[in-house]
């Protein structure tokens, strides 16, 4: 069987109810419907990390943050790490990078191990050698309409004048498939900073005119009645979302144009969610679903028909996807198992019924979420640096048939005692399978 290309669309925290084909009644993304329609949509979808950088680490390696020491941003993917783009190098694919990187800086202050404004170097682009445009983090390069990444070479190149982010990547990308050599598959990450918001403007950087044209929204549950600056930054957000979705359009026809598509795996996702600063003071780094549910769609070889997955998937599990699409046998060190096992039935019955999230920077938390609960706990006294500890207290329990939007935390409600027991087992065991030293969780109220 001949190997398909592998193009990764992500974005960045890109809440999964943004998108037609999840619920969204505005109309955003008919070109991601439109794949999903084609191809299979996960409804229960979850990041392993809500934090970018280490959900980045994760996605490049099918490891847990804590295993390949990136439990927070600004950490450098340690020397010799295998990567997608090692194992899928070796099967013969053109590896090519472009965008928003995330995991080549070592530190967090200026330095010689601080890439975020510099070119990445070759040892730090985690075996990406064939083709890159880049920068670390994006978003200190670059504004909505100004901005620059760097080439292979280091070179910098800038975004021209008057072309909004969205475009410019696009632009660029299609114009690596369009001049690339055409004798091997090619494997591209493709990684937008949208709808991420523009650190040193504090805002959501839409098109111009997405305040206006984005205002009629109706408000998703978890942000009615509550504070936070959604009331703000909601249009522009959905601006973000509409724009990535045009890019998703011109990368198709392009490649249709090119004869590529239907040999094509594309995997749309994003590395986690956005709450608005209703959980917390930032927008992501907690266990709720506005935090950890991301979109996920995949269509091309191998992911046809128009299918919907109820069973919950993670973020962990799209890199023994992708492996196992390259006709490669997935590396024993991932964490997750390759999805097309429950597309054609091998695992039926056997594929875990949660998901397991490791919190940092706001807090040192795990998590799991399961289609009935939501359940995390937080270490007491440690920084949202720490790699784990040996003791954690609960934190948060959610029923979610009664209360899907989160809203009444049951951790000392007497009458789940036995509920909180039966899922403090199961959180005990994720973490030990990962590597995670033994740990006590401290239970809370009536227990």
């Amino acid at each position: 069987m001949k190997q398909p290309n592998i193009l990764v669309f992500f974005t960045d925290q890109q809440r999964w109810d943004t998108c037609g084909c999840y619920g969204q009644k505005f109309p955003l993304t008919p070109h991601l419907d439109r794949l999903a329609s084609e191809g299979v949509r996960f409804e229960h979808a979850f990041t392993c990390q809500p934090v970018c950088g280490p959900a980045r680490a994760a996605l490049q390696t099918g490891r847990y943050p804590t295993e390949v020491a990136c439990p927070t941003n600004h950490c450098r993917l340690p020397p010799g790490e295998r990567t997608l783009a090692h194992w899928l190098g070796e099967q013969g694919y053109e590896t090519a990078y472009i965008g928003k990187w995330h995991l080549a800086s070592g530190g967090r202050y200026n330095g010689p191990d601080d890439f975020r404004t510099r070119p990445v170097p070759l040892d730090r682009r985690g075996g990406y050698c064939d083709f890159w445009l880049a920068s670390d983090v994006l978003e200190f390069t670059s504004h909505a309409y100004d901005g620059h990444m760097f080439d292979s070479a280091g070179n910098r190149r800038d975004f021209p004048a008057g072309r909004y982010r969205v475009e410019v990547l696009t632009d660029w990308a299609i114009e690596y498939l369009e001049n690339r050599r055409r004798d091997r598959p090619f494997f591209l990450f493709l990684s937008y900073i949208e709808p991420h918001h523009q650190n040193d403007h504090f805002r959501f950087e839409g098109p111009t005119g997405s305040e206006e044209r984005f205002s009629d929204y109706e408000v998703p549950g978890d942000l009615a009645l509550t504070g936070g600056d959604w009331r703000l930054q909601y249009p522009g957000y959905l601006g973000c979302v509409n724009a990535l979705d045009q890019a998703l359009g011109r990368i198709r026809e392009a490649l249709e144009r090119m004869g590529e598509w239907e040999s094509t795996l594309l995997v749309f996702t994003s590395d986690h969610g956005c709450h608005f600063r209703t959980r917390n003071s930032e927008y992501k780094r907690s266990c709720h679903d506005a935090s950890i549910r991301i979109p996920m769609v995949i269509g091309g070889p191998g992911f046809r028909g128009g299918r919907v997955i109820s069973e919950i998937v993670s973020l962990m599990d799209v890199p023994p996807t992708i492996i196992a699409a390259a006709g490669a046998s997935v590396p024993e060190t991932m964490r997750g198992r390759p999805i097309q096992r429950l597309l054609d039935g091998t695992e039926t019955g056997r594929w875990p019924q949660e998901a397991f999230i490791q919190i940092s920077e706001s807090h040192c938390g795990r998590a799991l979420r399961t289609r009935e609960w939501t359940y995390s706990v937080r270490a007491p006294g440690k920084s949202g640096g720490e790699l784990g500890s040996d003791l954690y207290e609960e934190d948060f329990l959610y029923h979610l048939p009664r209360d899907p939007h989160q809203r009444h935390n049951l951790i000392r409600d007497p009458a789940f005692v036995e509920v909180r027991a039966k899922l403090r087992a199961l959180l005990q065991q994720r973490m030990r399978a990962v590597g995670e030293p033994e740990c006590e969780i401290r239970p809370l109220g009536n227990s």
